[in-house]
């Protein structure tokens, strides 16, 4: 792992080579690091995949895009401070991770059961709120350029969680994010945040006893085989931005940047297309292999679960700001 001191002279060799715009030497290509931290038969890893190919060939090779997934160059905790000092130049991290650097108002797509499905999704993240969201993003320097889809959650542990009442006292990890936090607290469960990287691990020692993820995060980190039941409560949303280093983006030429405009466009409308098909294989295969027991909630029980998490919208206003849960509840049409 790169302190922060051998990070900061990468940065510096980064701003020297990018001074005018270019790579050090101009024959060569203009090199994007693009990290990430989950598998690459993942939503975000074939998105990432697919802007590889789209970038280099829609600038005639001007630029070399290099993906890192499976956190192979950088943790949760440690991606965003390596874009903004330059030693990456994308990443897609999910939408809660903006919370440290003051940007919390992303941590509404956390809201439990704020959305019903991709419809409503496509109202937040291509409207105005999304847009506005992205904009907080520049004097951090850093540049959102997309929101990419992986999907909506389930819960598991290794015990039957049909009612809130099966929360009680269970440690249940998270990624950091204080709705997320308060959404486990609201259950009575015992919020525990854990690098996604570790999650395997901490589930397979009793470090924590559940978990919440899309189902393609749960297969593809093979969580399935160390968790006995998952219930399919579609009660939250895992999304991502596509964020940039501001000074890396402005400082390439326009003919690369709108080589990349209509790559990263084109991608986005990949990837998001996919993940909702993901998600569909990857519960279909988790159920095949017979290692967890998956329940549907039924009306009623779907009914009570939105009653205890439902308040969680009001406990976090001060957070994410009363005026944009506003915003987003007449977007969506929601009326309380």
């Amino acid at each position: 792992m790169l302190t922060r001191r051998s990070l900061a002279a990468l940065a510096g060799t980064c701003a020297l080579a990018l001074s005018f715009g270019l790579p050090a030497q101009a024959a060569d290509p203009i090199v994007i690091k693009f990290s990430h931290v989950v598998a690459p038969d993942t939503p975000k890893g074939k998105g990432a995949a697919k802007f590889e190919e789209l970038a280099e060939a829609y600038t005639n090779g001007a630029v070399d895009v290099e993906v890192y997934p499976n956190s192979q160059l950088y943790k949760d905790k440690e991606e965003l401070e390596a874009l903004q000092l330059g030693a990456v130049q994308m990443l897609a991290p999910s939408l809660a991770k903006f919370g440290p650097l003051g940007v919390q108002q992303f941590e509404i797509f956390d809201l439990p059961f704020l959305m019903n499905g991709y419809d409503d999704l496509r109202k937040i993240t291509d409207g105005a709120v999304g847009a506005g969201l992205m904009a907080r993003l520049e004097d951090k320097g850093i540049t959102g350029l997309a929101f990419w889809d992986n999907g909506f959650k389930v819960m598991s542990a290794n015990s039957p969680l049909h009612t809130p009442d099966d929360f009680l006292g269970l440690k249940m990890r998270i990624q950091s994010s204080k709705i997320l936090e308060a959404q486990m607290q609201a259950l009575n469960a015992v919020p525990q945040v854990m690098a996604f990287s570790e999650v395997y691990q901490g589930l397979q020692t009793g470090v924590v006893d559940g978990t919440e993820n899309p189902p393609s995060n749960m297969y593809t980190q093979k969580m399935h085989e160390v968790q006995k039941h998952a219930t399919v409560s579609n009660h939250g949303y895992l999304g991502y931005a596509v964020i940039v280093n501001k000074a890396f983006w402005d400082g390439l030429p326009e003919d690369v940047r709108a080589g990349l405009d209509k790559a990263m466009a084109e991608a986005t409308v990949y990837a998001n297309s996919i993940a909702k098909e993901e998600n569909e294989k990857a519960l279909e295969a988790m159920k095949a292999a017979g290692t967890t027991e998956f329940h549907d909630l039924t009306e009623e029980e779907r009914a009570e679960w939105a009653a205890t998490l439902r308040p969680v919208h009001q406990q976090m206003a001060d957070r994410v700001g009363a005026d944009l849960i506003a915003q987003v509840y007449t977007e969506l049409g929601i009326t309380n």
